[in-house]
């Protein structure tokens, strides 16, 4: 699950538009914020103790048929009954990645408490009472919205899944948060073509999050599993890349996979594990030479932290950009200072 390395500037940027209540006159900004969430979640009822001057902002980003939002707002509560329901249902399943503030969800067959270090789950085509709670007035939370009908988990599944927590620390909820959080933090580096692909790992590593939830992961389809083994190797990879016993060796013995299969996998990614590993190392260097903090550092000092060799890293980095590590830190650096 590396960072997305930015393609040329002329290609264009990941879709997304910010809205905000600020510039709305005061009393009007409950209002709008809840037309604001019929549109990017589904019509519901909201109270709020706040509704007189009702401060928030929300960033809706398209990946294809999946959306993310993350969202800052004052404690409301959300009602979607179901009346509601029948006069307008999108049919999609919604995650919310608890990162500040909590709530509780009520179903008519079970409650959830929701905090950061859990999802929370709803369904729109069913009936719920959100009552949320800020901390240091303000809750903040990723949204996720995925179509019923693109989700690779069969619906009763899914269905049975909705109102269970779900871990941000482990399994496939922990590669979920990882790749919500970097999406959001490195918005900018996202172009428009990596929109439906980043929908489709969103809506594998959902389907996958609930059915482990339910202790059902045969029920996924086997690209479902494919793409949430293959992600969350990555992960791990990118966590060990100073570790200079990593390998596709090692890879394989943490995964309790043969190396066999390990490169079958990752045939499909059109790479190899040992060129992913070099790849990631050098341009992990190559974030470290770039840093104005790191300035003083000796560049076999960097080339060591992730693992490579001096004459590896000037090697490998020469071919990767075309001039040496020493040249590359002096343009970036000398770019940086307005030099």
């Amino acid at each position: 699950m590396s960072p997305t390395i930015p393609p040329p500037a002329s290609s264009p940027p990941l879709p997304s538009v910010l809205h905000s209540t600020g510039h709305i006159p005061a009393q009007d900004r409950f209002g709008h914020w809840r037309e604001l969430l019929s549109g990017t979640h589904a019509p519901m009822d909201l109270r709020s103790d706040h509704s007189d001057d009702f401060r928030a902002r929300q960033r809706v980003i398209s990946l294809g048929d999946v959306t993310v939002w993350p969202a800052a707002f004052p404690s409301v509560v959300f009602r979607r009954p179901q009346k509601l329901i029948r006069q307008s249902d999108p049919e999609s399943y919604h995650l919310t990645l608890m990162l500040r503030g909590g709530g509780v969800a009520e179903w008519r067959d079970r409650t959830l408490l929701s905090s950061p270090g859990t999802f929370h789950t709803s369904d729109s085509s069913r009936p719920v009472e959100i009552r949320s709670f800020a901390e240091r007035d303000r809750i903040l939370m990723i949204g996720v919205e995925v179509p019923k009908a693109v989700l690779p988990l069969p619906r009763r599944l899914a269905d049975r899944s909705v109102g269970l927590p779900i871990a941000d620390d482990r399994g496939a909820g922990d590669l979920l948060a990882l790749l919500l959080r970097r999406l959001v933090r490195n918005l900018p580096e996202y172009r428009l073509a990596d929109g439906p692909r980043l929908g489709r790992v969103v809506a594998d590593l959902t389907a996958t999050a609930l059915a482990q939830v339910l202790e059902n992961d045969k029920a996924l389809p086997q690209h479902t599993r494919r793409v949430t083994t293959t992600l969350r190797i990555r992960a791990f990879i990118e966590q060990n890349l100073g570790d200079p016993a990593l390998s596709p060796a090692a890879v394989a013995a943490a995964h309790h996979i043969s190396a066999s299969y390990l490169h079958r996998l990752f045939r499909y990614e059109g790479v190899t594990v040992g060129s992913l590993i070099r790849r990631r190392r050098l341009e992990r260097a190559r974030d470290d030479l770039g840093d104005p903090r790191r300035a003083g550092e000796p560049i076999q000092a960097i080339a060591a932290r992730w693992s490579l060799s001096a004459s590896e890293f000037s090697r490998g980095f020469r071919a990767a950009h075309g001039m040496t590590p020493g040249e590359y830190r002096r343009a970036t650096l000398r770019a940086g200072s307005g030099g």
